[in-house]
């Protein structure tokens, strides 16, 4: 004897070998013996066997008219075989049971279920809304259909080309046009982002890149609303100095200032002065929800996204010819050993003298025209006049440098230039068609170590202050020098091992950052209240809303710097296509399986490289480049000769300030061509080839 039985939401046919009361040992057609409850049997039958019985059956099924069926069945609860009698005969075969019984199983739309082999009838108004229902499906399908066809013969559909983002970095799995892709890029055997590219779905590499940017991180555009910068109400004193800052040619935040006081009496006062739009803006302001809304200006070669308007930046910055309303700290140093005696935070307007730009200076401003006199060179005004102060703050640079570098057990090392990029035709925003000059700025010139010395001296001493007087800041601390140890955030003054100083809270670019800003609020509230300052500060310890800040600020900020290595990554795939650069020496710094990772010498480029057997990390090679993608910034490299070793010295590199380095590598985009047909998944990124 056979019999038909639900098992998993299946129905199986089998021969029974044994049967008690309330079970039944059945054989499958591949052998396989299982239990089965005698609940479950739903048909018993002699012939033909359970395989040609179901095969049978779903033949006869599929032609059953389902409208009939349902206007045939009973009202109230019924079997299969009771409308197997209604719709084919009153005697049904064991075939037209299983029929009926698979045909009511599988409309759950026109059949609700009520136990084994048992069924109700749905009402009308279901029913027609299932009918509508699945007549869209079938529209949806043949539009998913014609959408591929369209694609997989190099043609973009209009819609797909509107969710081009949304369908490659933040997918709706179960949208038509994801559908569409994952459906043409299976039949063509295409990446997804080739497969697209050939459709013209993107206008061009750079604005693909850009437009994908915006869309992730400014839906709404980069403009601001109609806002005007608050006057600073403070009566402010006027400091006794002559402020001048030290910036590159296109910057128009100007946050920060130095100055220097007596020289030659044996106490020098230098002070660090950073502008003040904490002195005007107010938490919660509509200043400050944009400000905190981007936490940071973002910055790529040939453009930028302030994180403040022009007018209130203008407002603020200390720009040349003013008296600037500013936060100083003033470090007294002994003038002959440089041993720092006191600090002090004041707020005043600061004259700004000038506003030096190094990037014009840099080759003129040399360490040997800082520490002998008797050099001479053609220095520009105002810079030329500015030769003692300059120098001085030199000698302190490499004084401050080597102090952090006993506290944190090891010299810092710079053996890789800062890259500059340069979009020769650039006027505003680039379109990617501009010529691109790739320069080099060496870490640690005198003009950058000047600046970077004074700005660790002012975020570590305002740190440490803000900790003694238990008001809350915005930290940058590390734990160790040891591998893996990252620089983490927090609202506590902890050590920074990798500058080597106690504490550090990012302070001295309030108009650029959002962090700095909410610490200068802090500042402000120490300088006006010193002790009692945590009870009038905007923010309180263990406050909510400062740990949002921080979380905000973190998640942006590297969303950011990802942006712009990635920006940078493709102006210098540009260049190798521009000056025709097919071969570079380049260094290993990590092992992969069948390849290894190389950073060229010369270039700021980081790339995939075979034919690696036998070289260790550190090893320098010539590599022939290959297959460059600008749009999803790939570039292939292979082995063409082994050049020699560097020394072990040379292998050492570390980041100069705290920043850990982004390595901008092949775009990942969040098409899945895993993705069962019809059921959403989880978007699992994968690398675009």
């Amino acid at each position: 004897m056979f019999v038909l039985f639900e098992e998993a939401g299946k129905y199986l046919g089998g021969r029974v070998l044994s049967e008690a009361e309330a079970s039944a040992q059945v054989e499958l057609d591949t052998g396989k013996r299982v239990k089965v409850k005698a609940a479950n049997i739903v048909l018993r039958f002699d012939k033909p066997t359970p395989a040609q019985l179901m095969a049978e059956a779903r033949d006869l099924a599929a032609g059953m008219d389902l409208d009939l069926a349902w206007e045939f069945a009973p009202e109230g609860e019924f079997g299969f075989a009771d409308l197997a009698s209604d719709y084919f005969s009153t005697q049904p075969t064991v075939t037209q049971q299983a029929a009926a019984l698979l045909a009511l199983f599988e409309a759950p739309h026109y059949f609700r279920r009520a136990g084994k082999g048992r069924f109700k009838k749905a009402p009308a108004e279901i029913v027609q809304q299932a009918l509508a229902a699945i007549e869209k499906k079938k529209q949806v399908q043949a539009q998913i259909g014609e959408w591929a066809a369209q694609l997989a013969a190099g043609t973009c559909p209009a819609p797909v080309r509107e969710q081009l983002y949304k369908i490659l970095f933040k997918p709706d799995k179960n949208a038509p046009e994801y559908k569409a892709v994952v459906e043409a890029a299976r039949a063509t055997q295409k990446p997804p982002l080739a497969l697209l590219e050939a459709a013209g779905a993107i206008d061009s590499p750079y604005q693909f890149h850009w437009k994908r940017f915006l869309f992730e991180n400014f839906p709404k555009g980069t403009g601001f609303p109609a806002l005007s910068a608050p006057a600073i109400q403070d009566e402010l004193p006027l400091a006794a100095v002559q402020a001048f800052s030290i910036d590159d040619s296109h910057t128009t935040e100007i946050d920060d200032a130095l100055s220097v006081q007596g020289l030659g009496s044996g106490t020098v006062t230098v002070g660090i002065h950073i502008a003040a739009p904490g002195l005007a803006l107010t938490p919660g302001s509509p200043i400050d929800q944009v400000a905190r809304a981007r936490m940071s200006t973002v910055y790529m070669p040939g453009h930028k996204i302030t994180m403040l308007p022009d007018e209130v930046v203008a407002a603020y910055t200390l720009e040349e010819g003013r008296d600037c309303p500013a936060v100083s700290i003033y470090a007294r140093f002994d003038e002959a050993s440089l041993a720092l005696q006191a600090t002090e935070t004041r707020l005043e307007r600061v004259p700004i003298a000038a506003n030096l730009r190094h990037d014009k200076l840099d080759a003129f401003i040399t360490q040997a025209w800082l520490e002998d006199p008797a050099v001479s060179s053609e220095v520009p005004q105002p810079a030329a006049g500015l030769r003692e102060p300059l120098s001085f703050l030199f000698r302190l640079a490499k004084h401050l440098k080597a102090q952090r570098e006993v506290a944190r057990g090891k010299p810092e090392s710079f053996n890789r230039p800062d890259y500059t990029f340069r979009l020769v035709g650039n006027d505003g925003e680039p379109d990617g068609s501009e010529r691109v000059q790739i320069g080099t700025r060496a870490r640690g010139a005198p003009l950058d170590l000047i600046v970077s010395e004074a700005m660790i001296l002012a975020n570590s001493s305002w740190g440490s202050w803000l900790g003694e007087l238990g008001v809350p800041g915005l930290y940058r601390s590390q734990a160790s020098l040891a591998p893996g140890v990252k620089v983490r955030m927090g609202t506590k003054a902890l050590p920074h091992a990798g500058l080597g100083v106690k504490s550090y809270a990012w302070s001295t670019s309030p108009l650029r950052r959002y962090t700095d800003l909410v610490n200068q609020w802090q500042i402000i509230a120490a300088a006006r209240h010193g002790k009692t300052a945590a009870l009038a500060a905007p923010f309180k310890p263990k406050d909510a809303d400062l740990f949002s800040i921080l979380s905000g600020f973190d998640a942006a900020y590297s969303t950011y710097n990802g942006y712009q290595a990635a920006m940078e990554r493709f102006w210098t795939l540009k260049y190798l296509e521009q000056e025709g650069i097919t071969e570079v020496e380049a260094t290993l710094i990590k092992d992969m399986p069948n390849a290894a990772l190389a950073r060229a010498d010369t270039l700021p480029l980081v790339f995939g490289l075979t034919g690696t057997q036998g070289l260790a990390r550190g090893a320098r090679v010539r590599a022939r480049l290959t297959d460059i993608d600008e749009i999803s910034l790939d570039v292939h490299g292979s082995v063409i000769e082994r050049l020699d070793k560097p020394p072990a010295s040379a292998q050492e590199e570390e980041s100069g300030e705290d920043e850990e380095e982004v390595a901008a590598g092949p775009l990942a985009i969040a098409v899945d061509m895993s993705d069962a047909e019809g059921e959403p998944t989880a978007p699992a990124p994968t690398t675009a080839a």
